[in-house]
Parts: C-alpha cells; sequence; structure tokens
C-alpha cells in the first residue's frame, strides 16, 4: 500500500466514527492509522462476530468491512449495520472481486465496493463522501421532524386534559421509532385518531397509512384481507390479491381490536411479527414486508391471556410500546373543546353556520359519564345540530339516553358477587340496547363498534 496522503479533515469536526472490520490483523492496524491520520475515530473488529457486537455498542458513523470472512462475512455485518442504523453508509472490500458479489453488495444496501488491494487515497477519498453522505442524510432527516414538529398545533387531537396530553406526549416520543405500539383504551377513546398522529410524526408518514377492524370481519375473510391470497385459493378467488400487510409497504398498518382475532390469526400474526413475511392463503410462498405495525384493543389482554383467548407470546410482540388512552369520564375538561370541534366539523360538512351549545346542554353533557367515549359524543352532537333549527342547541335536541337517565349500565347484574368481564360486557350491551329502543344500528354507533361486531356478540350471548 501507498503511504497515508496528506488531506483536510473532514468538513464534521465531530470526527466521524468508523468500524473497520476484517478477519487479518495487519489490515486493521494499517487502516486504523491511516483514519486516524485523515481526521476519523476509527474502532476496529477482528472478524463478524465482533463487528456486530460493536455496531450495536457503537453505532458507528460508517462501517467498512471485508466481505470474506470466517463464519459471519461482511453482507450479515451490512445487514446488522443497516438495520441498527438505516442512515449508516457500509463500504464493502474484497480481494476477490466478482460481479455477482458487487451486485448482492448493492443490492444490500452497500454504499461503495473496493477492491483490495486498495489505494490509501482512493480509499479516504470514498470514506470523505460518505461521511458527507450520511450527514446530508441526518441533517435531511431532522428538517423533517423539524417541520413535523412546527406543524404538530394543527394536526394535534382535540383535547386540554392532563391525561390526554401525558398520552400524546408518549405518542410522540414513539412516533420516530419503529416500535410496534400497542394503544389500549375503551371503544371511541380515539385509538385510530392516535394511531394516524403516530404515522403523521414518523419517517413514514410520506407513505401509506392503512386499518382494519379486527372484529368486522369473519375469520376467512380476514385472512385473506391480511396476508392476500392467491386465485383457485378457495371459492371466489377468481384472481391474485395482495393482502394489506404487503400493500402497506413502508407505510404504516393499524390492527385495530386486535383482542377480537381468534386463535387460528393470532397464529399467523405472530409469525408476521417474527418473520417480517407473510404467507397468502393458498399459496407456500413467503413474501417479505417493510411496514410499522400499530394495534389496538378495547379488551384487557392480561385477562383475555388467563381465559386462554389471546395468546401471550403475540401479548408480548405487540406490546413494545405500550400507550393507555383515558376514558373521556376520566377527563370531562375535554367535553366543551370536542363539543366546539365536533360542531364545527358538522356546520362545515352541511354548509352552515356552526350551532353553540346553550349552557343547560352543556353542563348535561359535563355530567353525563360517556360509556361510548369521544364517539358517542361526536354522534350525539351531529344529531343535535340536525335537530336544531336555530343557532343554539338545548337539551332536548339530545338523545334521550343523555338528559333522562344516569347511566347505569350493570345494575342487572350486581348481585352477582364477582361479575365475569362476558357478564359485564352482556349487561352493557343489553342496557345500549335497550337504551336505543331495540335499534341494533344506533346501538352499535353509541357502542363504538361495527353492527357485525355487535350482531356477533348478541349470538354469543344467547340474545335474539
Amino acid at each position: 500500500m501507498t503511504q497515508p496522503a496528506t488531506r483536510p479533515a473532514p468538513r464534521d469536526s465531530a470526527r466521524p466514527s468508523v468500524l473497520i472490520c476484517d478477519d487479518e490483523t495487519g489490515i486493521l492496524e494499517t487502516l486504523r492509522i491511516l483514519l486516524k491520520n485523515e481526521g476519523f475515530t476509527p474502532h476496529v473488529a477482528l472478524g463478524g462476530r465482533q463487528a456486530l457486537e460493536q455496531v450495536r455498542a457503537l453505532s458507528p458513523d460508517i462501517v467498512i468491512t471485508d466481505v470474506r470472512m470466517p463464519s459471519i462475512g461482511g453482507i450479515e455485518v451490512l445487514a446488522a449495520a443497516r438495520a441498527n442504523d438505516p442512515d449508516v453508509p457500509v463500504i464493502l472490500m474484497t480481494a476477490q472481486a466478482d460481479l455477482r458479489s458487487a451486485i448482492q453488495a448493492v443490492n444490500a444496501g452497500a454504499y461503495h465496493y473496493i477492491q483490495k488491494p486498495f489505494v490509501n487515497d482512493e480509499i479516504v477519498a470514498v470514506l470523505r463522501r460518505a461521511a458527507e453522505h450520511r450527514q446530508l442524510r441526518v441533517e435531511n432527516r431532522s428538517l423533517k421532524q423539524e417541520i413535523r414538529r412546527r406543524d404538530r398545533s394543527g394536526v394535534r387531537p382535540v383535547g386540554q386534559s392532563k391525561l390526554w396530553l401525558d398520552a400524546l406526549d408518549l405518542a410522540e416520543t414513539v412516533a420516530p421509532t419503529d416500535s410496534t405500539v400497542l394503544i389500549q383504551g375503551e371503544s371511541g377513546t380515539g385509538k385510530e385518531v392516535v394511531a394516524r398522529y403516530i404515522h403523521d410524526l414518523s419517517e413514514r408518514a410520506d407513505n401509506s397509512f392503512l386499518s382494519i377492524n379486527c372484529g368486522a370481519l369473519p375469520e376467512s375473510l380476514l385472512e385473506s384481507e391480511l396476508f392476500g391470497h392467491v386465485k383457485g385459493s378457495f371459492t371466489g378467488a377468481v384472481k391474485d390479491k395482495t393482502g394489506l400487510f404487503a400493500a402497506a409497504g413502508s407505510g404504516t398498518f393499524f390492527l385495530d381490536e386486535i383482542g377480537e382475532t381468534t386463535p387460528s390469526t393470532q397464529v399467523k400474526l405472530l409469525r408476521v411479527l417474527q418473520t417480517r413475511e407473510v404467507i397468502p392463503v393458498g399459496s407456500t410462498e413467503a413474501l417479505a414486508v417493510e411496514m410499522r405495525l400499530l394495534a389496538a384493543t378495547n379488551r384487557d389482554l392480561d385477562e383475555e391471556i388467563k381465559r386462554g383467548t389471546f395468546r401471550s407470546d403475540l401479548f408480548y410482540r405487540l406490546n413494545v410500546f405500550a400507550l393507555h388512552l383515558p376514558p373521556l369520564r376520566e377527563r370531562a375538561e375535554d367535553v366543551p373543546i370536542l363539543a366546539d370541534t365536533f360542531l364545527e366539523r358538522t356546520a362545515a360538512h352541511r354548509g352552515e353556520t356552526v350551532k353553540r351549545l346553550s349552557a343547560a346542554t352543556l353542563e348535561i353533557l359535563l355530567a353525563y359519564q360517556w360509556p361510548g367515549n369521544v364517539r358517542e359524543l361526536e354522534n350525539a352532537l351531529e344529531r343535535a345540530a340536525i335537530l336544531t333549527r336555530g343557532d343554539l342547541i338545548e337539551p332536548p335536541a339530545l338523545p334521550g339516553r343523555i338528559t333522562n337517565r344516569k347511566p347505569e349500565p350493570f345494575v342487572a347484574e350486581r348481585s352477582a358477587p364477582n361479575p365475569t368481564l362476558d357478564t359485564v360486557e352482556k349487561a352493557y350491551i343489553l342496557w345500549v340496547l335497550q337504551s336505543e329502543g331495540g335499534n341494533k344500528t344506533r346501538a352499535a354507533e353509541a357502542l363504538g363498534i361495527d353492527p357485525s361486531t355487535l350482531y356477533r356478540k348478541l349470538t354469543r350471548y344467547g340474545v335474539e
């Protein structure tokens, strides 16, 4: 090799860190001295195994690694480095250069490919370009995040209570990561709203946001929607269909009401999270998926695990970052601002002037317990706005269940000393159904679930 060339230090005064990986100590020492003299901060790893450890421990700015090494090669080091930091440039070097390995390296995401023996000037020039490339990527990401932060005031979900703001703070903390998030809360608390907020603040915001309600479809259709299917795999499968996991691409996929899935579907969801692959219905070939997964449930999954209706291993895969949304009855101070927001939205859709609440109406709304949470409030105000001829909404425009009675959904079951979750749910559903005069469509709206889910629950509880 030639003697180290004299060059100006990289523009980044922080001295970019470089992890050097090779199975030859002579090359490691030569590169370490060269890069130190050229203004970098070098770290060395003797072989691929050490490199994998140091990638995680150091998170270097640049990685330069030999391709052919015993046990763990450069392609595996490349994959680990990119998984740890998608912005890190990885430079591969080999003494046995060939087109096949070069193509493999580029396809795997290599920044550059160098043949041994290399010239010092050449490798330093490549490293300087790599440092500039990384700096631009980092600055670009920071700029996007700053733009999103400045825009938060326009997209932040409405609410001013401490419980709600604390939940949003957690959502904003996890948004820039790729961690799986499990959003828990009662029906109607805004789980999908928060999921979209997380997506909008993430690095995936420019990609798609897809969602599905797991309780809205029977098992066979749900699996086809999630994983896709091949032509002829079942009656009606007249052509291949791409599942939502794959269709989400590099975006975000939101699984709402995941607690409603069957054990069979749960096994397949677990496999997706473990392998990042899906197998379409009727196929034997796995497809890689890149989406970020967000999930939500209104069920107590700990209790479901004890009952044997939800897999504990799937729960732990989903519960990487838990986010709990408080019910509306615990944040009554948000009712006025939510009410104003919903009335403004209704007026805009109907092309009318915005209607306001009378003092008496607002007092009733603040006193009500809102078992259907934010969704029930929105539906009640849309109904009230339609019924009100003038500009001021008075109590008679509100649904009777809000104005005429105090919500005591579990009275019929209070004689039971330790009611089960099924007992409580059944009693609550029957109370809401009675409040809506037996109308199942309105009851489903008040409960914040799809009519198909309500019908399935009524069948489960033996209610016609």
